[in-house]
């Protein structure tokens, strides 16, 4: 009995705990890489689709809450182009040359620049357009800072005219400075209920 060596021996006396307690390690090991390691896969791949699935909701809530801007912005641009078209842009040529025929001169006198003289031209935009656009020349004459405050206010005018062309010149030395604009406003060829 010598020669049976330490683990031989203690093999031989306890065979009946160890065989036991090896089959029970071999079963733990079995039924961990054969239930508990699958499920742990499924469970860690059903997190990851969580988190997928909760990105893309935020994503979708961020696509929908910015499609709802869109669509108030886009609501809102109708408002104020019907308004515009309504309110500020003149009905027709008739009254597009009205709001400027007494609107220069007076802009003019309240800022003591003398109003030489004015030519008109209109002209539809394209041949299918619904606007039309009324080119004004106007000559005027004063000095440098009426000039200047006359600009001023006709920038600043509720009536719908914008300045194309500033061209400031003194012919002659003697005189005033004069002052040509070229201007233009729009305004609805057919009253379409805009």
């Amino acid at each position: 009995m010598s020669a049976m060596t330490l683990w031989q021996r203690i093999l031989a006396e306890k065979r009946a705990l160890i065989v036991p307690l090896l089959l029970g390690a071999v079963a733990n090991i079995g039924v961990f890489a054969l239930i508990v390691r699958p499920l742990e896969v499924k469970s860690a791949g059903a997190a990851d689709r969580a988190v997928a699935a909760t990105r893309a909701l935020r994503t979708a809530e961020e696509d929908e809450a910015s499609a709802r801007a869109l669509m108030a912005g886009k609501a809102r641009a109708n408002e104020e182009l019907a308004t515009f078209y309504q309110k500020v842009l003149p009905a027709d040529l008739p009254t597009a040359r009205q709001l400027t025929f007494a609107a220069l001169p007076a802009l003019a006198k309240t800022a003591n620049v003398k109003f030489v003289e004015r030519r008109t031209d209109a002209d539809a935009l394209t041949r299918t357009s619904k606007f039309g656009r009324l080119k004004i020349r106007a000559v005027f004459q004063g000095e440098y800072e009426s000039l200047r405050q006359f600009i001023y206010q006709l920038e600043g005018a509720p009536e719908f005219v914008i300045i194309d062309g500033v061209t400031l010149s003194q012919p002659d030395s003697a005189k005033p400075l004069q002052l040509l604009l070229d201007l233009s406003t729009y305004f609805r060829l057919e009253s379409d209920g805009r």
